[in-house]
């Protein structure tokens, strides 16, 4: 296997799943909006746009989708903690995510990280922040503290190259930066972990994080 900027390239995991959802009105949205959160799988090579994956629907732009959050990726390693947690089995898609995967640390992986999926290539780009929607998608109340404290938030990715793929697919990482910040260490952060400021201020972050990034000290 190649090297690419000093990072020894690794067949890191596999897609097990490819997830897309449609709008639903739903009754327990606390401002009525419709939320495309309950994402299904789907079968077959699947288009990865610029924005977004295949024919998924984001219910609340700019929350979710465009450049900095086109894809979404959970760990079913993560999936499997949270069964435990909660007693209950959560197939694939019941994150949101987009990507369920396997055998590849995705709340670890490290912001900056490439990943070559198919014919796609994908960027790690911050962790996904837990939300009223969420919670009531789960019907737990204090999801969004508990899902917080636990520590894996799964991973957005920005697409540098689009193009298809599918269930089944090898997860190339291709290159991991020199720092040492975890989507989950941003997370940790936002929640109030000041451990790693200085390497975060220093990171290039999507510009909807840049107040608070700059705010940290």
């Amino acid at each position: 296997m190649g090297t690419v900027r000093g990072y020894r390239q690794s067949m890191a995991g596999s897609v097990l799943s490819v997830n897309v959802g449609e709008l639903q009105q739903v009754d327990w949205s606390q401002d009525g909006r419709p939320t495309a959160i309950d994402k299904r799988p789907v079968s077959g090579s699947v288009k990865v746009h610029v924005d977004r994956l295949g024919e998924d629907v984001h219910g609340l732009v700019g929350g979710h989708g465009g450049e900095y959050q086109a894809v979404y990726a959970y760990a079913r390693e993560d999936a499997e903690f949270w069964e435990q947690e909660l007693g209950r089995d959560l197939g694939a898609g019941h994150f949101g995510e987009n990507l369920t995967v396997s055998g590849l640390p995705v709340s670890g992986a490290l912001t900056g990280e490439r990943w070559r999926i198919g014919s796609t290539l994908l960027e790690v780009t911050t962790p996904r922040i837990p939300c009223r929607t969420f919670a009531g998608f789960w019907q737990i109340p204090d999801l969004i503290k508990r899902f917080t404290a636990a520590g894996r938030p799964g991973a957005y990715l920005r697409v540098l190259q689009e193009g298809e793929l599918k269930t089944g697919d090898p997860i190339e990482v291709l290159h991991r930066p020199t720092h040492s910040v975890t989507v989950a260490d941003l997370l940790a952060a936002r929640a109030g972990d000041r451990s790693k400021t200085t390497e975060i201020k220093a990171l290039t972050l999507p510009p909807k994080w840049h107040p608070w990034q700059q705010g940290l000290h």
